[in-house]
């Protein structure tokens, strides 16, 4: 019974170290921007999409959910931040769609099994980013009207920097999902 205790108390340090290590890791992706045509990348989806092939559905939806918990607060962790504002008005500014889906994509890229060939990790990364702009492209409609070119401000000027990062992905899944284990 006491080894059974120890084993869980163990799993649970290692989830919660697994959770701030992850937080700083989207953090990080969020603030290093990358020179890319035709505006620059983050690599915060590349990080999003990472944490749940390699931990699963439950650490990766927690960490993003600690993310989002740590901006809201107002610590600057969100890209753009502090200097397009901080908190809970950044969170619900322009982005916050974009943000919902990290937890979304976070889960169905730790559900989704992706031992498989490449084709099908391929198109199962691009569902799991294809949320994130859905749901991005809502709250931006609603946010600044439906008028709006919404497509070619949300979407397109991201899609070249997605392929690659997806690509990249799709290349490491079969490596990156022996970090399961580690939980």
């Amino acid at each position: 019974m006491e080894t059974v205790k120890q084993t869980t108390n163990v799993k649970i340090i290692k989830a919660i170290f697994v959770i701030f290590v992850g937080t700083i890791l989207l953090t990080l992706s969020a603030k290093i921007k990358i020179p890319f045509y035709p505006v620059p990348m983050t690599m915060q989806t590349f990080t999003v999409l990472f944490l749940g092939v390699a931990f699963g559905w439950k650490i990766s939806v927690l960490t993003v959910s600690a993310y989002l918990f740590e901006g809201i607060l107002g610590l600057p962790v969100f890209a753009g931040t502090p200097e397009k504002g901080l908190g809970l008005i950044y969170f619900t500014g322009p982005t916050m769609g974009y943000l919902i889906g990290f937890l979304v994509a976070a889960f169905f890229a730790g559900y989704i099994n992706f031992r498989t060939n490449f084709f099908l990790i391929f198109v199962k990364l691009i569902f799991c980013v294809a949320i994130i702009y859905i749901l991005g492209i809502f709250w931006l409609g609603f946010l600044i009207g439906w008028d709006k070119p919404i497509l070619q401000l949300g979407v397109m000027p991201f899609m070249l920097a997605e392929l690659f990062k997806i690509l990249l992905l799709s290349l490491l899944t079969n490596k990156i999902i022996k970090f399961r284990k580690f939980i």
